[in-house]
């Protein structure tokens, strides 16, 4: 990937999708349901993240860049930095600025650190936690200025422009075994690590086993494809009583994922031109609009408006639905048996994943002490617990045996499939003009589902549009 120019990365900000209303996926984004109920393409890249400690719920934090100004140093005065007075004086001082943290996990997050500190005494961690809002107006700045903080946290989509334009340091003498291969993976670039995975959140199918079993209709497996989701979705729908067999948003960040399950890509291999405009596109595009009105309800039934989707799969009128593990806590008191699988694919499996990670200035002088900090603070025992005791996120950990207390937490039974999930991911596609992107996709899909474009020219359009993003 090339690297452009400092003017035109700081330019670029999160786009509202998610992780997680792709910023709220835990919520929703354009097109899809509401910010507490959209599907992985409505999360961009986060999800709720916080959950009831029963259930153990994960998301991960990604959203719109918003206002404010000012270097980490003002972040941190303005914003209650959570480092602790009695630190020990250690012979190195780091500086570390989350977003993950503020809002309910300051003291998670101090734990995490107060066990470092205990285990490297040479090693004095000061944390500037800063509200999401502000957090990527103040990184841009303090990078900018030179004043950035020795190692701070990003959301997939500012990595890869913070990584593209060499603002991150490159890590070396990680033990990537220690890691789930497709979040480690995610922050490699050019064969190079920039970034360690620190939380993640993903898309899986949840079903409502009670409507299953009243229709007769086999549970869904891990092995299913869209051919079986799709017989099943009709013999579940019910439109007399009003039971709809799948819900799926028709949307941008649905797209790229239902793209890459029938084998399509959205960009070339150097990302000179953009590629959906194939025969896997319109497979995808199919997949998606062909639901509408047959086993899913339409936009004038009310798909698409805040918290629809999940008030119908609560309320016991929807099979199955297509949304993040961050609405476990949600549906735990849902008054039927329900569960979750991996997503179906159609020529092969694809589930849309969206990861925090942390990072190493390039400019920071400590660039061995950061990296020490991160690898604890992402793998170790003490991180783990901690994030588990308190609902804050997944860990990116390989080890199942440490993730027990979560895979045995109640619904839904197969929690085993979140991690399963990891095994074959897409991950959203990003450029500088993001929000333009995904506003040109949407308005494609929306004129097919319409009827007033047919899919091929929509997807033909929208690719010479995205194509010319790219030159720009």
């Amino acid at each position: 990937m090339k690297r452009s120019s400092a003017v035109g990365w700081l330019a670029v900000g999160c786009t509202a999708l998610t992780v997680l209303a792709a910023c709220s996926q835990g919520s929703a984004t354009a097109g899809s349901n509401s910010s507490s109920s959209s599907s992985s393409t409505e999360s961009g890249s986060t999800a709720a993240s916080s959950a009831d400690a029963s259930t153990a719920d994960a998301g991960t934090t990604a959203g719109s860049t918003a206002g404010g100004s000012g270097s980490p140093s003002t972040a941190a005065s303005s914003s209650a930095p959570s480092s602790s007075s009695s630190a020990p004086a250690g012979n190195t001082t780091i500086t570390y600025m989350d977003f993950s943290a503020s809002g309910g996990h300051e003291k998670d997050l101090q734990k995490i650190v107060d066990g470092f500190q205990k285990e490297n005494p040479g090693i004095t961690v000061k944390v500037q936690n800063v509200a999401y809002a502000d957090y990527f107006t103040k990184l841009q700045t303090a990078v900018a200025g030179g004043t950035a903080a020795d190692a701070f946290e990003l959301d997939y989509q500012n990595f890869i422009s913070y990584a593209d334009n060499g603002a991150l340091a490159e890590l070396s003498g990680v033990d990537r075994s220690v890691y789930r291969t497709s979040l480690y993976d995610a922050f490699t670039m050019d064969g190079k690590q920039f970034g360690l995975p620190e939380s993640f959140s993903d898309v899986v199918l949840f079903y409502n086993k009670t409507l299953f079993a009243k229709a007769g209709v086999p549970l869904p497996t891990s092995s299913w494809t869209w051919a079986d989701e799709k017989a099943a979705a009709q013999k579940l729908t019910d439109k007399s009583a009003k039971v709809w067999g799948d819900y799926q948003p028709i949307t941008y960040n649905e797209f790229y994922k239902a793209l890459a399950q029938s084998g399509g890509q959205f960009f070339n291999a150097d990302k000179s031109e953009a590629t959906f405009s194939s025969q896997q596109g319109t497979e995808a595009a199919d997949w998606l609009i062909g639901k509408s009105g047959t086993v899913m309800p339409t936009v004038a039934e009310g798909a698409g408006t805040p918290d629809f989707d999940t008030n119908l799969f609560k309320s016991g009128k929807l099979a199955m639905w297509h949304t993040g593990i961050w609405m476990f806590s949600a549906m735990a008191d849902a008054p039927f048996d329900w569960d979750v699988v991996v997503e179906p694919g159609n020529t092969t499996k694809a589930s849309a994943m969206f990861a925090n990670t942390v990072a190493v200035s390039a400019s920071s002088k400590n660039q061995a002490a950061a990296q020490k900090w991160l690898q604890y603070l992402t793998a170790s025992d003490t991180a783990v617990s901690t994030r588990l005791a308190a609902s804050w996120e997944l860990p990116p950990i390989a080890d199942d045996a440490k993730l027990a207390t979560y895979l045995k937490a109640g619904k839904p039974a197969n929690r085993k499939a979140v991690f399963d999930a990891l095994e074959k991911t897409v991950l959203a596609p990003v450029i500088t003009n993001q929000q333009e992107m995904q506003d040109d996709v949407n308005d494609a899909l929306t004129a097919a589902a319409a009827g007033r474009t047919p899919v091929d020219k929509a997807l033909s359009d929208a690719q010479s549009k995205v194509t010319a993003l790219l030159g720009g």
